[in-house]
């Protein structure tokens, strides 16, 4: 059971990156799956959360119209496209994953039984 991230990097303020994660192990279709994002010091923060089977995806208010969750199901990855970027949005993104599928604990209290590896997000300024 495994969740393998990538995708970050350095990028200008107002540019875009996309991240992917790439689920093994699970049943895909019965997962909720997403993002969090922490900056050293701080709390964890949610970022988006998608239940893969039933096709919703919730946004953090601070990303929603910015990033765009995909999902490509044969090759069981989730990508996050992050479009405007500003350098708050700069963090160390993790992919997680319940692999019961519920959502709403997942989402409301990061009830996951899987974490990827975090991957760096640096926008400048």
């Amino acid at each position: 059971v495994q969740l393998q991230a990538s995708g970050g990097g350095l990028v200008q303020a107002g540019g875009s990156l996309k991240l992917s994660c790439a689920a093994s192990g699970f049943t895909f279709d019965r997962l909720a799956i997403g993002w969090f994002r922490q900056v050293p010091g701080k709390e964890r923060e949610r970022v988006s959360a998608t239940h893969i089977r039933d096709g919703i995806t919730y946004y953090e208010d601070s990303v929603q119209g910015r990033y765009t969750v995909s999902i490509d199901n044969a090759k069981r990855t989730i990508f996050l496209q992050m479009n405007r970027l500003k350098p708050e949005d700069t963090a160390v993104y993790f992919c997680a994953a319940n692999s019961k599928g519920w959502l709403n604990s997942f989402w409301n209290n990061g009830q996951a039984d899987k974490w990827g590896q975090g991957t760096l997000v640096t926008v400048s300024s």
